[in-house]
């Protein structure tokens, strides 16, 4: 998940012409606070910061874009910002953050999956049934004694072997 928010309503990130932009190094995990203090400082100050992101997969980073010493401004004092870091980032870096490449894997009852996160990390299982509306899958462990079904998203699994076709 990618947050993208455009300070100002014409900011050159939301029309696709971004040139340069800055990093700013944050607590891990505090990224989104770090978003709502800048934009709150930014509207009450009416500094003129183009726009701010943080993709998930890049964490303890804020991409702003601006000028320099604006930037300084809007960051200065903010909780959980550890500072700057000192060289502008080109739209060619930042587009595979920009660009969302996700892809929908559809699951059925009977594949066999292999748990990617969670405590089961690393387990083999087999779906039992899908839930689509809340993008959750009920599964039963292959190597469990008792067969006990547990409900994990989809996100966490990653399909091993598809169900046979009769």
């Amino acid at each position: 998940m990618l947050l993208c928010v455009c300070v100002d309503v014409f900011a050159s990130v939301c029309r696709g012409v971004l040139k340069m932009m800055s990093t700013i190094r944050t607590t891990t995990g505090r990224e989104n606070v770090v978003i709502d203090s800048i934009i709150s400082r930014v509207k009450a100050r009416t500094i003129p910061i183009k726009s701010l992101f943080h993709p998930e997969e890049l964490r303890g980073y804020v991409f702003i874009e601006g000028d320099i010493n604006d930037i300084e401004a809007s960051i200065k004092g903010i909780p959980h910002v550890r500072g700057t870091i000192n060289k502008e980032i080109t739209m060619d870096q930042l587009e595979r953050f920009l660009i969302s490449e996700k892809r929908e894997i559809k699951v059925e009852s009977g594949d066999i999956v292999e748990i990617i996160g969670g405590p089961f990390k690393g387990e083999k299982a087999k779906i039992t049934r899908v839930n689509d509306m809340k993008n959750e899958v009920t599964v039963e462990f292959l190597e469990a004694a008792i067969p006990i079904p547990i409900t994990i998203s989809t996100n966490s699994v990653r399909i091993h072997e598809k169900k046979k076709k009769e």
